[in-house]
């Protein structure tokens, strides 16, 4: 009897006996059997300790404008596996993904691969079937072994470079530098948006014959009061400004970058296709606001990186009363960290995180006491949410963040709030 996609997923967790298993020999030959090393015409990929997201949504969206048929691969999901493979900013559907399961189990053979690894041929397959003109592809860990590195790029991406799946990739900054660098082709456009880039990367990226352009010195941005301004290196090297650019909803870090990759591989983009693709680009989680029943904004931000950028991105945007936080964390993060970066918050609140990964409010109260004094603890992020009713004023602000299952939990609950308003 065939499978439906949740049966498919079910059978892919168990089916390998780990959950990561770094190397790319087992998923290449697979590729290879399917012909998916290229899966479009123009195929870029994108590495970082964080803003891979919200990168590769502005890269899709801002092709998009530009007339192409744009396939973009993320992970985690928030809600629902289809979230993770789109078309032109929509998932797919459950019977293109399970056509691609189906295709992929019957090519593998012999051939043990991770429930990673097979949602990444998906991904491929999905893209090479419609035909698109772009495939924006998210590298999920590191970049060097990650599965999503078989492909052949036109160009890439780091984002930034911080601590962070220490597990897997150590850690040495300089160590976690090579593998994303490991995302980079000779003759190929290579970006990093850090500004700070350890050594190793630089000397990786010239080592192979790379076209490294480097954030602050090859290209940088400015923020003004309604728009912000870019200017970066062509494809020739010759130097572009951009001014009078429209603000996205994320980070303009990552837009930076973005905008960098993009004017390497298409220069024929306009600066109406650019403002057109930031305007419509949007990524749940990520910057979220909410206005109902307080004022809110929730974010997936779980290292001391991406805190700092919520934070950052928070203090360009004071309130005239408190910012409230609730913090929820997976147990193998650096919670500790991540409160000491987020200097904005008046208020801290704690939740808890059902699961093997997750841990209680207590738990999570004792790694940040050091940091923050916490004002109340609560089992979940939706008993947190709604206690906070009690004490949010009409010119506070809460702040929801710690993980996509922090984010994912608080989204539902806004959800059930307009549930019973209706």
């Amino acid at each position: 009897m065939k499978k439906n996609l949740d049966q498919w997923l079910a059978f892919l967790e168990s089916n390998h006996p780990t959950e990561i298993d770094m190397g790319l020999e087992r998923v290449q030959t697979v590729a290879q059997r399917l012909d998916l090393l290229k899966p479009a015409p123009l195929t870029l990929l994108v590495a970082g300790t964080n803003g891979k997201g919200s990168t590769v949504t502005m890269s899709s969206s801002i092709l998009n404008a530009a007339g192409l048929n744009v396939g973009s691969y993320m992970s985690p999901h928030l809600h629902v596996y289809n979230e993770r493979v789109r078309i032109n900013g929509q998932p797919v559907s459950d019977e293109l993904i399970v056509e691609s399961f189906e295709v992929i189990d019957e090519a593998r053979a012999d051939i043990s691969l991770t429930y990673f690894e097979v949602g990444t041929l998906s991904a491929l397959y999905i893209f090479k079937k419609c035909q698109v003109d772009a495939a924006v592809l998210e590298i999920g860990l590191g970049g060097r072994l990650d599965a999503v590195n078989i492909v052949d790029p036109t160009g890439a991406a780091v984002t930034s470079i911080g601590l962070d799946h220490q597990d897997w990739l150590g850690s040495d900054i300089n160590n976690i530098a090579f593998e994303k660098a490991g995302v980079y082709r000779p003759n190929q456009p290579a970006i990093c948006g850090q500004r700070d880039v350890p050594s190793r990367l630089i000397e990786h990226a010239e080592s192979i014959g790379a076209h490294l352009l480097l954030k602050g010195r090859d290209f940088d941005f400015k923020r003004l009061a309604a728009s912000w301004s870019w200017h970066g290196k062509g494809q020739n090297g010759e130097v572009i400004e951009l001014n009078d650019l429209s603000l996205p909803t994320l980070p303009l870090e990552n837009a930076a970058t973005a905008l960098q990759l993009l004017i390497q591989v298409c220069p024929q983009l306009t600066t109406a296709q650019i403002n057109q693709g930031f305007e419509r680009a949007h990524l749940d989680g990520r910057l979220q606001v909410f206005e109902q029943p307080y004022k809110g904004i929730m974010d997936v931000g779980h290292n001391p990186q991406a805190a700092a950028l919520l934070n950052d991105s928070l203090a360009m945007e004071p309130i005239k009363g408190k910012r409230f936080g609730l913090l929820a964390m997976l147990k193998d993060k650096d919670a500790k960290a991540v409160a000491q970066c987020m200097s904005v918050i008046d208020e801290w609140h704690v939740a808890g995180l059902a699961g093997y990964r997750g841990q209680s409010a207590s738990e999570l109260e004792h790694k940040i006491m050091d940091a923050v004094p916490v004002s109340s603890k609560h089992d979940t992020v939706a008993s947190g949410l709604e206690s906070l009713r009690e004490v949010v004023g009409p010119d506070d602000q809460v702040v929801l963040f710690g993980s996509f299952i922090t984010v994912a939990n608080g989204q539902d609950w806004l959800s059930a709030q307009e549930n019973n308003k209706n």
